[in-house]
């Protein structure tokens, strides 16, 4: 460990109490995308004992321009899991939790509880509402950050009875008034400068050193690199107004996840099967042939628009890369009332290789 970390310990505002708070320090990162891949990189490698990552999206081609823990590997991937994988290999100390799952009222709370520092590093309003008011009602430091084509935003809410992200921006805009990166594009490099500042507010909270962005809002510009700082200030009446309403949110004493509520199937149990369709829910370019065996593509980002092809009168059994989209899949097909659908256990992959194994036998 001495080695790892020489060069946090020989500083003397940090030395070795500050790498053992570090160690002992427990930090959940919402979101592993433009903003979370730096931020989760930079904990992993200062030595953050226990890194939490919640995120049910997985890795798009268009990602990697920006989000810098992924590669082509790991194309389909559920996001916190790869993330997972790949900050294993960065430091094999850490522990590392992975929640491949949206964050919402039901399991927010219970997420909240089991760590010291929330940091938000979502790319929506209604996200950033939900992280916010569940650090109120748990009492969490939430570390924020935001970007904007060229400009990015960071600060510390809620940090020793200090102002919340409601107190800076009291309610959310309405629907679609602001476009999201998707729509208007990020200068790639931004969500690592970004990122890297909230990792940094992140060091200082658990180790104690240097003044932490509380009360403060801080605004880069990228194009002409330029900083500034606007004070905040405290709202108690909207602070208190969160915990009087804090009967929306759910407190479980075991976390469900969402995507297990969906009817499930091992592969095994179906080769041979009739009156029954096997359907690739995975992109089209991540979609090799398997040959023997039958299989009907249809990507999840296209299941609204193609809810007529699942036929009520077959038992329809979806898979993906690693079973966690055809999970959203099933739910999706289920709240239209499409109930006869079940997710493949197994990965692509293992289907693949009992489809060889098959027609060997045959």
């Amino acid at each position: 460990m001495t080695n790892r970390y020489n060069k946090h310990i020989i500083l003397p505002e940090i030395g070795q109490e500050g790498q053992n708070k570090l160690s002992n320090a427990k930090v959940l990162v919402v979101g592993a995308g433009g903003l979370g891949c730096p931020i989760l990189q930079y904990l992993a490698a200062a030595g953050v004992g226990t890194l939490g990552i919640i995120d049910f999206d997985v890795v798009e081609i268009s990602n990697l321009q920006r989000q810098v823990l992924f590669g082509q590997t790991t194309l389909g991937e559920n996001k916190a899991l790869a993330a997972k994988k790949r900050l294993q290999d960065l430091n094999s100390e850490l522990k590392i939790n992975a929640y491949p799952e949206a964050l919402t009222h039901q399991n927010a709370l219970n997420l909240f509880m089991q760590y010291d520092i929330i940091v938000d590093g979502s790319d929506n309003f209604k996200t950033r509402y939900l992280v916010n008011d569940a650090c109120i009602i748990t009492n969490k430091p939430l570390v924020f950050g935001a970007i904007y084509k060229f400009e990015g935003q960071v600060s510390v809410f809620n940090y020793q009875n200090g102002p919340t992200y409601r107190c800076l921006f009291p309610n959310p805009p309405q629907k679609n008034a602001i476009p999201n990166c998707a729509e208007i594009g990020v200068l790639g490099v931004l969500p690592g400068i970004i990122g890297s500042m909230q990792a940094n507010e992140v060091i200082k909270i658990i180790t104690g050193i240097g003044a932490v962005l509380s009360g403060k809002l801080l605004c880069f510009n990228s194009l002409t690199n330029q900083t500034s700082i606007l004070k905040i200030k405290k709202n108690e009446a909207i602070i208190n107004a969160v915990k009087t309403k804090a009967s929306k949110f759910q407190f479980n004493k075991s976390m469900q996840h969402n995507c297990e509520v969906v009817k499930t199937a091992s592969f095994k149990h179906i080769i041979g099967k009739k009156n029954i369709q096997i359907i690739d829910v995975r992109e089209i370019h991540e979609q090799p042939k398997i040959d023997g065996f039958n299989v009907i593509s249809i990507p999840l980002s296209a299941i609204q628009n193609h809810l007529n092809l699942f036929k009520n009168n077959l038992e329809n059994y979806l898979f993906c890369q690693s079973g966690i989209r055809s999970k959203k899949a099933v739910k999706i097909l289920n709240d239209a009332g499409i109930t006869n659908c079940f997710s493949i256990e197994e990965s692509a992959q293992e289907i693949k290789n009992s489809t060889i194994m098959e027609l060997k036998k045959t």
